[in-house]
């Protein structure tokens, strides 16, 4: 399973585990019904969602923003779903490396690590998406 692929697994299981119904969550060690993300966590999740949409900026020019603001606070994981969402809606790898500029310039040296760990993310994602994967996150 590819860096995509796995990114995509974890966070679909996870997802469900935290915002999904009591028979997407399971069942914990007593037999019960484990519990999840309670009405704040769950309120986020839709306000994080809202964030994105087109507004006065549109839905790409925020996913930009996302990303690059992600690398410069080096969270290796919404860079990853901000490049997968930016593929989703046509940003070209010209596009994204202009955005990683603007996050090195930011955030300085300290971006390189997460700016390889996001070509290699973003090399991945494309290859998967050469094969025909395109991973959904039933959860959200």
């Amino acid at each position: 399973m590819t860096r995509y692929e796995q990114f995509h697994a974890f966070r679909s299981r996870l997802n469900c585990r935290i915002l999904g119904t009591d028979e997407k969550r399971g069942e914990g060690a007593d037999g019960e019904a484990r519990p999840g993300g309670t009405l704040v966590t769950k309120r986020f999740f839709a306000l994080d969602g809202q964030a994105y949409k087109d507004g006065a900026l549109d839905t790409r020019t925020k996913e930009l923003m996302g990303l690059t603001a992600s690398m410069v606070l080096r969270c290796d994981d919404c860079v990853a779903y901000h490049i997968d969402q930016c593929l989703r809606l046509g940003v070209t790898d010209e596009q994204l490396f202009e955005a990683f500029d603007v996050a090195l310039i930011v955030g300085g040296s300290i971006v390189i690590p997460h700016l390889r760990r996001a070509v290699d993310f973003l090399d991945d994602a494309r290859e998967a998406r050469a094969r025909g994967v395109t991973p959904g996150c039933p959860a959200e």
